[in-house]
Parts: structure tokens; C-alpha cells; sequence
């Protein structure tokens, strides 16, 4: 192989020790696929514009990225484990999606999968409780579990959110979230909407028998996201929301290290800057992936029904990859060892007429979370949230949406006023 393609060894099997990235490249005109591979290769490892004297042939043979197959514009690279830090994502997000993303030989570039190996698998703290622990904690065996967001979203003060959370709670939802954008503004303070939500928690439990969930967002910068979290403990809170995109890597981390007894939901707030374009980014099954690796318990991933963006088998991976004891395929096939599953949250434009589908595309291991479809309801709050947990009912039961109305007037109108998928 010429020297200018040093980083290509075609055909070569990534090592069991190897981080393994898929990315689909197109390189920028007059450039071939191989040329561009071979640039983020290098970038990406030990590669720099010009020879430099310190850089000698085993040093090279050691610490080079490895461009070991390329498929049309699909190319794999292999890196060897040794240029990566146990335990820390910031630094791996810095090495396979960092520099190269702004390289002039490249037009698009998108990280497609990550691969990561045993040892690093094992460096980071995972899922505190994962599935298995979120259902203990609300003391639901099997089916999905319900969920909502707090609306209007924004702007009510800490005695109407506590309000509106209390009505979805006892009209049947599990579990009630903060929107990714409240954290302590002047109209709805963090403590004093923390405290009546708590009380109001308390109060649909003994007035239902179910176990329920108040998920307030802590997200702010680490020091204060930490006090929050510990506030949040201390007053009997079992759910933690973070926004894990605009905190970043290294404060999850943090606030997973706390060891707080409080299950981490991920909101994923800014995704859909680098996740959405299909030929320049990195896709929402390595976030999925990462973010179980660090220790969200929880996590948004899409809908494929609602009005967010995602294809399903988009959505399906992002699924597996929180989930699965082993997902991925081939040489990307990623093993979990022993981090625990995480849940799947769909959220984004839902309404009870899609349960049918999201039940057949999530199965039960899942959070459905609905917003304007359980507050739009023609009869408020606490009627969307009996509409929702009835036409969960029905798929349970295997009937059909049509059959469960006769049954239930808050299910009719819904469906009348918004369909079915």
C-alpha cells in the first residue's frame, strides 16, 4: 500500500481489544472514498499534516488507526484500545468524533456505530437500576409504563404543575416529568415546585394504591446540578431528570458517581443537531449506546409514530441498544457484559389512538410518554391520562381501540378528536 495510504488495511479483522466505528463518508470532489478513509484514520489517531520525527514505525504500528473495510461509502475503522482513557467519554468522543468532523477532505461524514470493547465496557458505572430497578420502584411487573410532561410546558407556577401532575396521576399515568427546558425560573422555583410535587406524589399514591413518579429536571451546571439531585433524595424523591446533551458527558458522569438513589431519566434535548442529517453527524444509536455506558437509566429515543423525526428501524436500534444483553451486528455486534438494560422512553406528539402501534413496536419494556394527548383532551388533564391508560388496557387485553370506546367515554373522545394510527 503506498505511504499516503498507511491507515488502510483492507481486509484486516479488528482485534476482540479494538473500539470498532461504521462511518458513512462522502468525500469532498476529486477525492476518493479510500483517501478520505484514510484521512480520519489518521485524524482520528496519530495522524498530523506533516512527518515528524518523534513518529517512528512500531510507534506507528502501535498506535494507528486501522481502516479495515470499506463498503461503498460505509468504512470501518478499528482502533486500538490503547489510545483511549478507561471511564472517560469526553475523551473517546474527542478522538472518533472530534477534529475529523471538520476535515476539508471529507463533505459529509457520519458516525454511524461505535463498538466498544469489554474492558471499557466495564470502566464505566452503567445503569444504576436499570429496567428491572424502575419497576421495582413503582411496583409495575410487566406492562409499558405511562408517562407525561407537564403542560403548557413552561410558565406555571409551583402550585399548577403540582396540580396538573396530581390529575394525570390519579387519572392513571405513572409517572409525570418536568420539560427539558424548566429547571428554577422566577415563575416556578426548583425547590418549591420539587416539595409540592413530592406532596402531591404522595397524595395520588394513597388515593390510587399505584406507585407513581415525579421526574423533576435537575439539569445545571454540575455544582448545582449535584445539589439538586441530593435535594431531590433527601426529600423523597426516587426520579432525576438531566438534559444529557447541553450538560455533557463529563457531568453525567459526575452525577452518576454520586451513587444518589434516585433513577436518572435522559432527556435529549440538541440531539437533532448532529443526529437528524443522514450523511453528516453521529446517529442517535451511538448517543443511545454511550448513554447507557455512563449510567442513564432512562432514555428518549423517538417514536417512529409521533411527530418527532426517526424511522422506525431507526428508533428500533436506538431501542436495542439500551436494552439488549448483546444488539449490533457483525463486527459491530456490541456485548454488554454485565451493564444492566436501560428503558426506552417514546415521546413526541402521542395521543391514545397511537398506543396500538407503540405497543406493537416497543412490546413492554418501554415508557409511552404523552404531552398535548393527554392535556388536549376535550375534558382536561385527568380524563386524556384515563383515555391513555385505557387504550394501554385494551392492547393488553388484545382488543381493538373501537371496542375499548364503548367502554370508556374518555377513550371515544379522544379518538374522536384525534384518530388512530
Amino acid at each position: 500500500m503506498a505511504e499516503k495510504y498507511f491507515y488502510l488495511e483492507l481486509g484486516k479483522e479488528p482485534k476482540d481489544s479494538d473500539f470498532v466505528a461504521l462511518f458513512k463518508i462522502e468525500p469532498v470532489e476529486g477525492k476518493s472514498v479510500e483517501e478520505a478513509a484514510n484521512s480520519v484514520a489518521a485524524e482520528s489517531s496519530i495522524g498530523t499534516w506533516t512527518e515528524v520525527a518523534t513518529m517512528s514505525e512500531s510507534f506507528r504500528e502501535t498506535f494507528k488507526a486501522r481502516v479495515t473495510r470499506i463498503e461503498g461509502n460505509y468504512v470501518e475503522i478499528a482502533y486500538p484500545s490503547i489510545l483511549f482513557e478507561k471511564g472517560n467519554m469526553s475523551q473517546i468522543y474527542s478522538s472518533v468524533a472530534g477534529n475529523i468532523f471538520g476535515m476539508k477532505d471529507v463533505k459529509n461524514l457520519r458516525l454511524e456505530s461505535l463498538k466498544t470493547p469489554k474492558d471499557f465496557v466495564e470502566s464505566f458505572d452503567g445503569p444504576k437500576y436499570g429496567i428491572d430497578g424502575i419497576r421495582e420502584k413503582l411496583k409495575i411487573k410487566k406492562r409499558p409504563i405511562v408517562g407525561t410532561i407537564v403542560k403548557p410546558k413552561i410558565g406555571l407556577d409551583p402550585e399548577s404543575q403540582s396540580q396538573v401532575m396530581y390529575e394525570a396521576m390519579v387519572g392513571g399515568v405513572d409517572v409525570v416529568k418536568d420539560d427539558e427546558n424548566l429547571t428554577s425560573q422566577e415563575f416556578c422555583p426548583f425547590e418549591e415546585r420539587l416539595k409540592k410535587c413530592l406532596e402531591k406524589r404522595k397524595k395520588a399514591e394513597d388515593e390510587t394504591g399505584e406507585g407513581k413518579g415525579y421526574i423533576p429536571n435537575i439539569t445545571a451546571p454540575l455544582d448545582i446540578m449535584l445539589k439538586r439531585a441530593e435535594l431531590v433524595e433527601k426529600m423523597g424523591g426516587i426520579f432525576a431528570m438531566v438534559d444529557i446533551i447541553t450538560v455533557g458527558w463529563s457531568a453525567l458522569q459526575s452525577l452518576r458517581k454520586e451513587s444518589f438513589n434516585l433513577v436518572l431519566h435522559g432527556h435529549r434535548a440538541m440531539h437533532g443537531a448532529f443526529t437528524r442529517n443522514k450523511l453528516h453527524g453521529i446517529s442517535m444509536e451511538v448517543i443511545a449506546r454511550s448513554a447507557r455506558l455512563v449510567g442513564i437509566d432512562q432514555l428518549h429515543i423517538g417514536t417512529a409514530v409521533g411527530k418527532m423525526e426517526g424511522k422506525r428501524d431507526e428508533v428500533e436500534k436506538c431501542a436495542d441498544a439500551l436494552r439488549l444483553k448483546e444488539e449490533g451486528e457483525g463486527r459491530l455486534r456490541q456485548n454488554w457484559f454485565s451493564v444492566k438494560r436501560a428503558m426506552p422512553i417514546a415521546s413526541g406528539g402521542l395521543h391514545p389512538g397511537h398506543i396500538p402501534a407503540l405497543y406493537e413496536i416497543f412490546g413492554d419494556d418501554c415508557i409511552f410518554q404523552f404531552g398535548g394527548g393527554i392535556h388536549g383532551h376535550p375534558e382536561g388533564t385527568k380524563s386524556g391520562a384515563k383515555a391513555v391508560r385505557d387504550s394501554l388496557n385494551a392492547s393488553l387485553r388484545h382488543i381493538s381501540l373501537s371496542s375499548a370506546a364503548e367502554d370508556s367515554r374518555e377513550l371515544k373522545m379522544a379518538l374522536e378528536k384525534w384518530g388512530s394510527v
